[in-house]
């Protein structure tokens, strides 16, 4: 789920990890070494340092035209939101090596990290930057999410996506055409894990259309951290009550689900979504949506939600 509340941007352009189009269905993240002679220790859990000078060395190599970082920097399974929409790592690697663009300075602040296991973590902050691609002005401030999987010895990049921040000062967009319909192929075409976590998410649309706070209650984990485009990154309590803010919502559609698995107990799904209806005088924009749940008490969670305006 995103923010579930419209919001009005200025420019919607990615900033660094502008992505690439993700595999279909599910898959899982090499989070495990499989060195079968090792000792059978239990890994230390990520750090948020060490994942965040991680994090800032793409950001250098983004900068410094690097084209070589990105083959070792992202895991095989990396999927992320850019320019051209969903990407996976080889289109990735290519944008990502910013030949075409003009980086002067970068600053990440406001960075926070959740572990997902010993193995896998994500993390959220937010960047500004003084940058063109393309010859086009990037959005000074972006929110941004990124998570990480061991892979062996290393630490890699298997997701990335970033919203501009809100303008409070910008005009609302005009109204879009009516949403597309959900495509059923796509349906078909995903995995049991994709479509259990497809069908949690799709439930919480429908609660927050009708207004259900014990729907949102229940989808919600219990340490969620959810994108506001205004306000940022907010915890459980102020994103349900966001949530639950009047709006005039005649009907969802969520499309194109896929799926990465981090062990047993989190996953990551990415999907669609468009939504006919307002939230104040805004109409409520396509976007982009990633959600990562958590295992709690046997049941899949909500424990970070994000969503962009699709390009």
């Amino acid at each position: 789920m995103t923010t579930f509340k419209c919001f009005v941007l200025t420019v919607a352009a990615a900033v660094l990890f502008a992505a690439c189009p993700a595999p279909d269905g599910n898959t899982t993240a090499n989070t495990e070494d499989t060195n079968s002679d090792a000792p059978a220790t239990t890994a230390a859990a990520p750090t948020k340092d060490a994942l965040m000078t991680l994090e800032r060395s793409a950001y250098e190599a983004w900068k410094s035209k690097d084209a070589e970082f990105w083959n070792d920097f992202l895991s095989d399974d990396f999927v992320g939101y850019g320019q051209a929409g969903k990407l996976d790592k080889a289109s990735a690697s290519k944008e990502y090596a910013g030949a075409d663009c003009d980086v002067k300075s970068y600053e990440i602040s406001d960075d926070s990290m959740t572990p997902l296991g010993n193995d896998a973590a994500f993390i959220t902050y937010k960047v500004a930057v003084d940058a063109t691609c393309a010859g086009q002005k990037l959005p000074a401030s972006s929110w941004a999410v990124g998570i990480y999987v061991r892979d062996g010895d290393k630490w890699k990049g298997a997701f990335h996506a970033e919203a501009p921040v809100a303008d409070p000062n910008a005009p609302p967009k005009p109204a879009s055409s009516a949403p597309a319909a959900e495509s059923k192929d796509a349906e078909k075409e995903a995995d049991a894990a994709t479509e259990a976590l497809f069908a949690v998410e799709k439930k919480a649309w429908e609660d927050w259309k009708a207004g259900n706070a014990e729907g949102l209650e229940q989808f919600a984990g219990k340490n969620m951290t959810s994108l506001s485009p205004a306000d940022g990154w907010t915890a459980r309590d102020v994103t349900l009550k966001r949530w639950m803010e009047p709006c005039d919502i005649k009907s969802v559609s969520l499309s194109e689900p896929a799926s990465v698995s981090f062990g047993s107990d989190y996953a990551l799904l990415t999907f669609n979504s468009s939504v006919d209806g307002k939230c104040g005088d805004q109409d409520v924009p396509e976007e982009r949506g990633a959600t990562i749940y958590a295992k709690e008490d046997g049941a899949w969670k909500a424990i970070m939600t994000f969503g962009t305006p699709k390009n």
